[in-house]
C-alpha cells in the first residue's frame, strides 16, 4: 500500500465512523475530494453544502452543482450575504476570518437541521504553512473537521486522490472568493464584486486558465498565468477587454506583467476561497 493509499483509507475510515458528514463544498479540488471520501464512506449520510453569496461567482456555483452530481452526493445550497457584516465589508486583514465564520455558521445550521453530526471542510496539510490564514482560525473555533489536514494529505496528494476518483476537477486551478480581488482596506461592495465577476467571465470566455481581475477602486489590474501572458498581449484581446471592462465601470485597464500571483492585492493575507481550497481550491 502506498503512502497516499494509506492516508486515503485512514481518512475514509475516519468519516465512516461519524454520524453523518456535511461537507462545506465549493466544487474545487479540495472540497470535492472530501465530498467523494464522505460519500464513499457514508453513502446517503453524506451531504455536500454550498453557501451561495455575492462573493461566489455564478460559474463556480454551476461547477459545484456539476461536480456534486458527478460524485453522486446529495447537494444542498444555502444563501447568505457577507455584506450584512460591517467587519467583512471593512475588508481588513481578518476579512477571511469574518467570511469563514459566517459561511461555516451556515453549514453548522444546515447540519443541525438535517441531523448530521459532523461538518467538514477542505483544509489540506499544506494550508497552515501557506502564510497568514485567518480563515483557519474560524475553522478551529467552530470545531469543523478537516479530514485532509487530520490525515496529513497535501495538495499534490489531494490532486492524486481526485484522479483516483475520476473527478473532473483534479487539475482545476485554485479559485478564491471574489472579495480577494479587492485590496485590503478598500470596502467590499456589491458593485465591485459584480464588475469583477463579469470581468473574469470575459477572460474565461477568451480561454484563459489561471487569472484574476483585481479592482483597485476603478482600475482593473489583470493577472494571467506567465505562460498565458503572450496571448493577453494580442491586439484583438487588448481592444476587446479594454472596451468591455470600461462598460463595466472600470476607469482604467492594465495588464500585470508579473503574471498571476496569489494574494497580490493583500500580500500579508491569503488569496482564499470559500471553503479552504484556500485553492483556493486557492
Amino acid at each position: 500500500m502506498t503512502t497516499v493509499e494509506a492516508k486515503l483509507e485512514a481518512a475514509r475510515d475516519d468519516l465512516a465512523g461519524r454520524d453523518g458528514a456535511l461537507v462545506a463544498f465549493s466544487g474545487g479540488v479540495d472540497s470535492s475530494v472530501v465530498a467523494a471520501l464522505a460519500h464513499d464512506a457514508l453513502g446517503e449520510d453524506a451531504v455536500a453544502c454550498t453557501a451561495k453569496s455575492e462573493t461566489l461567482p455564478e460559474a463556480e456555483l454551476e461547477d459545484a452543482k456539476r461536480v456534486a452530481s458527478e460524485i453522486g452526493i446529495r447537494h444542498e445550497i444555502v444563501s447568505f450575504s457577507e455584506l450584512d457584516s460591517d467587519d467583512f465589508v471593512e475588508n481588513d486583514d481578518d476579512r477571511c476570518y469574518h467570511c469563514r465564520t459566517m459561511r461555516l455558521g451556515e453549514m453548522l445550521g444546515t447540519a443541525r437541521e438535517l441531523g448530521v453530526g459532523t461538518v467538514c471542510d477542505g483544509t489540506n496539510a499544506d494550508d497552515p504553512g501557506a502564510g497568514h490564514r485567518p480563515g483557519l482560525q474560524a475553522v478551529a473555533e467552530l470545531d469543523v473537521h478537516s479530514p485532509l489536514l487530520a490525515h496529513d494529505i497535501t495538495k499534490a496528494e489531494v490532486r492524486e486522490i481526485a484522479g483516483r476518483y475520476g473527478l473532473s476537477v483534479a487539475d482545476k486551478p485554485s479559485m478564491a472568493c471574489l472579495s480577494s480581488r479587492i485590496p485590503t482596506g478598500l470596502e467590499v461592495t456589491d458593485d465591485r464584486l459584480t464588475r469583477i465577476e463579469r470581468a473574469e467571465a470575459l477572460l474565461r470566455q477568451w480561454g484563459f486558465d489561471q487569472f484574476r481581475v483585481r479592482d483597485h477602486d476603478g482600475l482593473a489590474r489583470i493577472e494571467v498565468a506567465p505562460d498565458e501572458l503572450e496571448r493577453a498581449l494580442e491586439l484583438e484581446f487588448v481592444e476587446t477587454v479594454r472596451t468591455e471592462l470600461a462598460e463595466l465601470g472600470f476607469d482604467h485597464v492594465t495588464l500585470d506583467l508579473h503574471g498571476y500571483r496569489t494574494g497580490s492585492v493583500s500580500p500579508e493575507t491569503e488569496d482564499e476561497n470559500p471553503t479552504a481550497e484556500t485553492s483556493t481550491d486557492d
